[in-house]
């Protein structure tokens, strides 16, 4: 796998060049339990073959902090009655040391509903913990850290639904799921960016509310009739690449396969070679094959694919999201040491987004990925 050279979109959300993971050390002492565990020969054979399978994306000098933790979360998910839902974009430790399951934030809400265990450790962000308590309401959710939020959902809240709905009366609204609670609690239907044109074609009308991503948003119009009426939200790490970045990207890779998510700008989407969420993504590397690929996407996500995919060199594009990457083992760790922090949704809000959630799943539920 091979970083960018620095660019804008090669760099850390903080502007600075990407590295593996400097402060990897420090984060191990983020909890003073940590402090006593040690790369024992018990850890080594415990993670031995994990780490035959992430050797090309974690650094070796890396191993033996990562192994103690990865070993000890293990342990105390099994005795916790505990699973751990991952996001694509955490990192290659977390996504394949301590995942139950892991993809896209429906996806894992939708896992975690189905599981046995009484408990479920959400890697992600705010939002996705919350879509995991509304559909798991008898379960305790933990977020590790409770900063964790997302730039898209924080860009719109319930009053301004409410007043979208007051300018244009009688136009449904069609949330992302990408949004809190609250908003999707005032939503008619969500979305997720692989079903978004099937929802919205399915409501039969000929305007509708599309919230509260601009890009999405006009991604999904150009491949409708429906009028949209976008809000203007963004994500964060998306809407910094540039179509300029990725003939940039062509040059110093002649041949290089293009795929970006549909949160991107109409720019960088007019220059991929293949648009798509981000299971879409996973599925076309594993069809297409390609020598070499950019995801357009949060950088993460290429580590974590390029385990499945020894033959394929995967070139990264370096936005990272730093609302993601408040996610570590220690913090994991120490959320199952004290189950907590603990998520809640009101019963009415719960009540309502689960309304929304489940008229989405109607129209396709195959479809349903963002």
């Amino acid at each position: 796998m091979t970083c960018l050279p620095e660019t804008a979109a090669s760099r850390d959300p903080a502007g600075l060049p990407y590295t593996p993971d400097p402060s990897f050390a420090n984060r191990a002492r983020m909890n003073p339990t940590t402090d006593l565990l040690a790369f024992t020969p018990e850890v080594e054979r415990e993670t031995r073959d994990l780490y035959q399978k992430v050797r090309r994306v974690i650094p070796d000098v890396e191993w033996p902090v990562h192994a103690p933790l990865i070993a000890a979360i293990n342990r105390l998910k099994r005795e916790r009655n505990a699973i751990i839902l991952v996001h694509n974009y955490m990192r290659p430790e977390i996504f394949h040391g301590v995942a139950d399951y892991s993809g896209d934030s429906l996806g894992l809400a939708q896992f975690g509903e189905r599981a046995p265990a009484g408990t479920i450790v959400m890697c992600g962000v705010h939002f996705m913990a919350e879509t995991a308590k509304i559909l798991s309401p008898e379960k305790t959710v933990l977020l590790p850290d409770l900063k964790a939020g997302c730039s898209l959902a924080s860009s719109i809240t319930a009053a301004d639904v409410r007043a979208l709905r007051r300018q244009h009366p009688g136009a449904p609204v069609v949330t992302y799921v990408n949004t809190s609670a609250d908003v999707k609690a005032e939503s008619d239907i969500c979305c997720t960016s692989a079903n978004a044109v099937q929802v919205v074609e399915s409501l039969g009308v000929d305007e509708v509310i599309f919230i509260p991503d601009k890009y999405l948003g006009r991604y999904v119009a150009s491949k409708t009739g429906v009028r949209l009426i976008l809000w203007e939200g963004a994500c964060e790490v998306h809407e910094r690449f540039s179509g300029t970045e990725l003939r940039d990207f062509r040059g110093m890779h002649p041949g290089i396969h293009v795929m970006a998510h549909p949160e991107c700008p109409p720019d960088v989407l007019a220059e991929a070679d293949f648009v798509g969420s981000t299971s879409a993504m996973i599925d076309h590397v594993g069809k297409v094959h390609p020598r070499q690929v950019a995801m357009i996407t949060e950088c993460a996500m290429a580590g974590n694919v390029a385990v499945g995919f020894p033959d394929v060199e995967f070139i990264q594009p370096c936005n990272l999201c730093p609302h993601m990457q408040r996610i570590t083992l220690p913090k994991i760790l120490q959320s199952l040491q004290t189950m907590s922090p603990a998520i809640d949704v009101p019963a009415d809000v719960a009540r309502r987004a689960r309304g929304a959630l489940e008229r989405m799943l109607a129209v396709g539920r195959g479809a349903a990925r963002d």
